[in-house]
């Protein structure tokens, strides 16, 4: 192979450079790169670059950490697997049972890891059966130029992130939001085409006031002064008549566009609510915000102004149409001259605009993003003194906002002036084809009076049309990135037919569970059984699936295989609120919304008397440190739950579970981010309220499960152990070695206190 040929390869597979000297000596004359990954973990879990090829005659290597290369020619029993777990990923090569090889990579990787496989199974299927591949070099992804498998019409990476340009028609589908105010839209449209008809009157008049009065007038006939208030009445009343009908619509379609701006913000908003976790996983808030905020206010303001002016103008050009054909058929195709050109610009313009509008929106949404991030992150930002890395983060944001809408106005600063000089130049050769009409006799100085104040208007309403184009892409843009909320498919949906859920026992039981996030297996096989009223306790090591085990069965996520069943039920058959108001849960982080006490304790049952609020206070061991607060129950805290410390804000959470009563408890870490005084008093609130109830335990500390029913050790998303503290402490298994090493962990840290201390008191003997 000539080093032309080899660096096309590797341009193909996207090999990164650094790579490149050392494949090449490697490979044998004639033999092709087919596949590459970059593995970048070694056995320990380390970052170490390593390498593994496929090529039509093998499999070629370069261990993370490591200098030889490896090679295991195409046979007969050769077999490349791959799976991933808690962020890893991991290929093994086997020939048969026996293992030659294995290789670790982040989960970044992982799609490659995917094509590599698949074009090792098709090179030694190739190989065994003597058939050869026939290589598409054109077969692979037009944007980021990633190898696509034969039979693969989209590429995995790029389908993720689809930015489809909005379409004008994207407008259209707001019609379902008209519906509920059609009777007052048909109003709004009758007095549209009232008032436009009244403004075609006056130009009208013109005519035989310009050739029965005027101009005899100056042929030194005396005016009828009857004539002339005749002709000034009908312009007067028709102005007036033209106000009112006009103050009528734009009242009415104000009032109307306000309502569905609303309609269409609640809409979106709860739709939004009713998404699954791993929809928001993906979200960045500011940019959710902006769409409900700005953009659903971006499409009010088009329908309550803009789109009414563009109607008006419509229904204006073609009555100033017609009435100019009936007049005179040959001016009236001068006047109209101009139209095919500057309905071609627009459409030129329309399909920039769009892509461009769409552009500025998404980067709006990274200066929406860093406000989002910093302002309720203001206390890191301040603690790690960042205030210059977050100001240069959104003068960096702002500056890409700025310049992506310089580019859009240099087009839309040339498309205007460009309209208003058409429309000037229709209106010059209109005059000379009219004079040059006069002067033949075919028309009078009142019909091309008439005909100038007309073809003013018409001109005067296509400017203003072709300036509506903008407002109109913004528009479709906003309409575009609403849907794209209201379109999308909660992954945790309701049941079509759902089972009426009415006394909850607390039976939990769990089939063959499994759950992937993306390409992640995160659990795997899961078999459990929770009896009604038992506490169970989850333990393993980080990453293991205790929290992910959680979320399943409260149904923030639903599983990938298996089922989970309640009381003998599958809980995907329950509605979804319901029955989650069987559940209470107690998070690591205790979010309070910005409000009183009261209401945050409230919050699942919002008509709670305060009977009821302060005696699901006092279980939870809150009461006394609310009564210390300046108003009690009805004092403020701030946004999630600012001025209140940790463990209080946790029994305040606690106190949310115990007023509401749940058959199933789910305690996240509840006590991992407080000290011990505290821990004992949110331990006394926990004993009241996990008495009666399943409870299910996430605990760092393992001492504090000891009074679980049953302890659950998870690893790499399987169960490996189940049962009480004593049992597992004497099969010596996971949980043990778990214990053990927890407790080692707390030895050394009492050992460095005490040695620090008696250090400490050393040094202040000998300064004495």
């Amino acid at each position: 192979m000539t080093t032309e040929q080899l660096s096309a390869d590797l341009d193909r597979i996207e090999l990164p450079g650094v790579w490149r000297t050392e494949v090449q000596p490697q490979l044998a004359t004639g033999e092709n790169v087919i596949s590459a990954l970059e593995v970048d973990l070694d056995a320990r879990l380390h970052f170490v670059k390593g390498l593994v090829l496929v090529t039509e005659r093998r499999i070629l290597a370069r261990a993370p950490g490591e200098t030889a290369w490896r090679d295991w020619p195409y046979r007969q029993g050769l077999s490349l697997t791959h799976h991933d777990h808690a962020g890893v990923g991991h290929l093994e090569l086997q020939d048969g049972s026996r293992r030659l090889a294995s290789w670790r990579f982040t989960l970044g990787q992982n799609l490659l890891a995917i094509r590599l496989v698949e074009h090792f199974g098709a090179q030694l299927e190739s190989h065994v059966s003597g058939q050869p591949i026939v290589r598409d070099e054109q077969n692979v992804c037009p944007s980021c130029k990633a190898p696509l498998a034969p039979d693969q019409e989209e590429c995995p990476i790029c389908t993720k992130v689809i930015h489809t340009p909005p379409s004008t028609w994207t407008l259209f589908r707001l019609w379902r939001f008209t519906r509920p105010y059609r009777k007052e839209l048909l109003a709004g449209f009758i007095l549209m085409l009232l008032g436009t008809a009244a403004h075609m009157i006056p130009p009208y008049l013109t005519m035989p006031l310009m050739d029965k009065v005027l101009i005899p007038y100056q042929n030194g006939h005396p005016v009828d002064p009857m004539l002339v208030m005749l002709y000034m009445s009908g312009l007067l009343g028709s102005a007036v008549l033209a106000w009112v009908l006009g103050w009528g619509k734009t009242y009415v379609l104000a009032l109307v566009s306000e309502r569905i701006g609303a309609d269409l913000r609640t809409a979106t908003y709860e739709h939004l609510l009713k998404l699954s976790l791993e929809y928001f996983g993906g979200k960045r808030t500011g940019d959710l915000m902006s769409r409900i905020g700005s953009e659903s206010d971006r499409i009010c303001v088009f329908l309550s102004l803009h789109l009414l002016d563009f109607a008006s103008d419509v229904l204006m050009i073609i009555m100033t149409g017609v009435i100019l054909c009936s007049i005179d058929p040959w001016l009236a195709a001068v006047t109209l001259l101009p139209l095919p050109f500057i309905a071609w610009m627009i459409h030129v313009v329309r399909d920039r605009l769009r892509t461009g509008f769409e552009k500025i929106d998404r980067v709006w949404g990274e200066v929406t993003n860093v406000l989002a991030d910093t302002i309720p992150g203001i206390r890191v930002v301040k603690a790690f003194a960042q205030e210059a890395r977050e100001a240069a983060r959104f003068r960096t944001a702002n500056k890409h906002n700025l310049a992506v809408n310089d580019k859009l106005n240099k087009i839309w600063s040339l498309f205007s002036p460009t309209v208003s000089f058409l429309t000037e130049l229709g209106l010059l050769v209109i005059w000379v084809f009219g004079i040059w009409q006069v002067s033949k006799g075919h028309i009078t100085v009142g019909v091309l009076t008439a005909f100038i104040a007309y073809s003013s208007r018409f001109y005067g309403r296509l400017d203003s049309m072709s300036r509506i184009v903008s407002v109109t892409q913004k528009s479709a843009s906003a309409a575009k990135r609403i849907f794209d909320i209201l379109d999308h498919v909660s992954s945790v949906p309701e049941p079509t037919n759902p089972v009426p859920l009415k006394q909850v026992h607390g039976n939990i039981d769990l089939r063959e569970v499994g759950f992937r996030y993306g390409n992640r297996a995160v659990n795997r096989g899961i078999n459990l059984n929770i009896k009604a009223g038992e506490m169970i306790g989850l333990v393993g090591h980080s990453g293991s699936g205790k929290s992910t085990l959680v979320n399943l069965i409260c149904r923030f996520y639903d599983v990938s295989e298996g089922a989970i069943m309640l009381d003998g039920v599958d809980i995907r058959s329950f509605p979804i609120a319901d029955y989650r108001r069987n559940i209470g849960l107690v998070l690591q982080e205790p979010f309070l919304f910005f409000g009183t006490i009261a209401e945050n304790i409230a919050y699942g049952k919002p008509h709670a008397s305060r009977d009821e609020i302060i005696g699901a206070a006092r279980a939870a061991h809150a009461h006394e440190f609310i009564l210390r607060l300046a108003q009690g129950y009805d004092s403020m805290v701030g946004e999630r739950g600012q001025g209140l410390s940790g463990g209080e804000r946790q029994r305040i959470s606690i106190a949310r579970a115990l007023l509401i009563d749940p058959r199933i408890l789910i305690l996240d870490e509840a006590t991992s981010s407080v000290d011990s005084e505290t821990e004992k008093e949110i331990q006394k609130a926990l004993d009241n309220l996990v008495h009666g109830r399943t409870t299910i335990a996430i605990a760092h500390r393992l001492s504090t499960l000891q009074r679980a029913d049953r302890l659950v050790v998870l690893d790499r998303g399987q169960v490996v152990e189940v049962g009480p503290h004593d049992e597992l402490m004497a099969r010596e298994g996971a949980y043990y070695r778990l214990y053990q090493a927890q407790a080692r962990n707390v030895d050394t840290d009492l050992d460095d206190r005490d040695d620090n201390g008696s250090n400490g008191n050393n040094g202040s003997n000998d300064s004495e």
